[in-house]
């Protein structure tokens, strides 16, 4: 039986930073399930920094978002409805179609995913796409190896919270992170156990990285831009490596941002600089999923998420994960 759904729209492209305005909520009636399709009720689903690139009507790695059409990310719910025999009714997978109380999937596209290892909202996080992310862009990007200092910007964040642990279980002799505010710099070294943290909001980059890292970084994994690319090249040793995975300070800009005015040191430090998408590492999610669930198990690998209630307040999360109120990973709680 078809069943009634909410669903958050995108009705305007936001100029600089989006505001409820831009978006509505629209109530819909998804069909039942053809042949080779299932019906998930999201129970969870995933805001993330990407999405606001996918607002701007511009050529990019992913397609812009439709407007007056549903927006789509990541979600984790329970099939209620199936004709395939892959997922019977009662089977929890992971998709990606998110920002809806219900959605009509492709079974090819739906993954079922081990609420026996985890909780099943952990797949859009530190077992998702989030956890996968920090660990390829310090195994197959930064490539990180003993003795390595590593320096982790947006360090509060869903993803920089894993990338400084992982750094540690990938043999990193000290890891440094960067967050906003008092209370974020005191997480990370009091719970994801960094060795020193910076609180950005305090200005002089420079100088509390070279005071957190006297001897210089190795590798940088980047989920800023700006002021933190500059600092990180200025702290950076002989042959160091930055992994680039996001540049959350100029999302919302509406003009062209400036780059680092020091990228002549590149040269004479011989810097590796690369830009990543996880989604060309897909080869190294069996492995992490395997080391990741291992390091949980034993306490070596902590992680947070912060939690609103309900599908009409999906909005206001992600701009509320884009002025940096998470720690951890961003989530909504689809149906309670």
């Amino acid at each position: 039986m078809p069943v009634s759904s909410k669903e958050v729209h995108l009705v305007k492209r936001p100029v600089g930073e989006p505001d409820t305005g831009d978006f509505s909520m629209v109530e819909t009636t998804v069909a039942d399930p053809g042949p080779g399709q299932v019906l998930v009720r999201n129970d969870w689903m995933s805001v993330d920094p990407y999405m606001r690139g996918r607002m701007n009507d511009v050529k990019s790695y992913l397609p812009p978002f439709g407007l007056n059409e549903p927006m789509q990310g990541g979600a984790v719910g329970t099939v209620v409805a199936s004709e395939s025999d892959d997922l019977p009714v009662g089977t929890t997978v992971s998709h990606f179609l998110g920002w809806r109380e219900y959605a009509l999937v492709d079974a090819a596209a739906a993954r079922p995913v081990d609420t026996s290892l985890a909780p099943a909202e952990a797949y859009l996080g530190v077992l998702g796409m989030t956890g996968l992310t920090a660990y390829a862009g310090l195994t197959d990007v930064a490539h990180v190896k003993e003795g390595d200092v590593v320096f982790v910007s947006g360090a509060a964040g869903a993803v920089g919270s894993v990338a400084g642990q992982v750094a540690r279980q990938l043999g990193a002799s000290r890891v440094v992170g960067s967050a906003g505010g008092p209370e974020k710099k005191r997480r990370l070294l009091e719970e994801f156990g960094f060795d020193a943290a910076i609180d950005y909001r305090e200005g002089d980059l420079e100088g509390q990285l070279a005071e957190a890292a006297p001897d210089g970084i190795d590798v940088y994994f980047d989920n800023v831009g700006g002021d933190h690319l500059r600092a990180a090249i200025d702290a950076m040793r002989r042959n160091g490596r930055i992994a680039i995975c996001g540049m959350i300070s100029q999302y919302n800009a509406t003009e062209p941002v400036p780059g680092p005015d020091n990228l002549a040191l590149t040269i004479g430090k011989r810097l590796t600089l690369r830009g990543f998408l996880v989604g060309d590492h897909g080869h190294l999610a069996q492995e992490y999923a395997e080391r990741a669930a291992g390091w949980i198990a034993e306490g070596r690998l902590r992680y947070e998420e912060t939690v609103v209630e309900g599908i009409d307040h999906a909005v206001g999360a992600f701009l509320d994960m884009m002025r940096g109120a998470n720690t951890g990973k961003m989530l909504v709680r689809v149906t309670s």
